[in-house]
């Protein structure tokens, strides 16, 4: 039984050894960080109100980003640019005044220099259909390459910010800075 034990634990570190040589053989790591990567807090949700009252009774559709994940790679050329890959989770509703299922919302994603100028922007679409009896939704929306220029090979990924959020109203951005929230009323 011992020896049975032993060649257990043998291979079990052998093992091991395998896949941490792996590692260290396979791809090696970025040379500097990966920008970052979030949501624009004035455009990170859409709330759309039928009619002037701000109130629950009036909300149609709804999208809120609850979260941004990301990867990167530098390449070996000297001024080649970093690709970026990611993954952003959202969750839309429809609320009373909502007209109909369906629903296409438009969200950016912005590269930019770290607290400066807008690099790269585009606009993206994405139609959600809301099942017979459901009011919530979420999906996740994947970029699998995001160009992010360099000038030289010791610019680092911590030069630069990719942003995402809504195409939004001046009204609806403005709702947003408020800060408010609904609270569901309870009867």
């Amino acid at each position: 039984m011992r020896s049975i034990a032993a060649v257990f634990a043998a291979a079990l570190v052998l093992t091991g050894c395998q896949s941490v040589r792996d590692r260290f053989d396979g791809p090696q790591p970025n040379p500097g960080p990966c920008p970052n990567a979030l949501s624009l807090y004035d455009a990170h949700r859409l709330v759309e109100f039928s009619g002037e009252e701000r109130v629950l009774r009036n909300v149609g559709f709804t999208g809120e980003v609850l979260n941004v994940r990301s990867a990167c790679t530098y390449t070996d050329s000297s001024a080649s640019p970093i690709d970026m890959q990611m993954a952003i989770r959202f969750a839309f509703g429809r609320g009373a005044a909502a007209q109909g299922s369906e629903k296409t919302y438009h969200y950016f994603v912005a590269v930019t220099r770290t607290d400066r100028a807008v690099i790269e922007r585009q606009v993206f679409p994405i139609t959600v259909r809301f099942p017979p009896g459901e009011d919530r939704v979420e999906l996740t929306e994947e970029i699998g390459s995001i160009t992010i220029p360099r000038a030289e090979a010791s610019t680092s990924g911590s030069n630069f910010e990719v942003i995402v959020g809504f195409e939004l109203t001046a009204e609806q951005v403005e709702f947003n800075r408020s800060g408010l929230r609904f609270r569901v009323p309870v009867e």
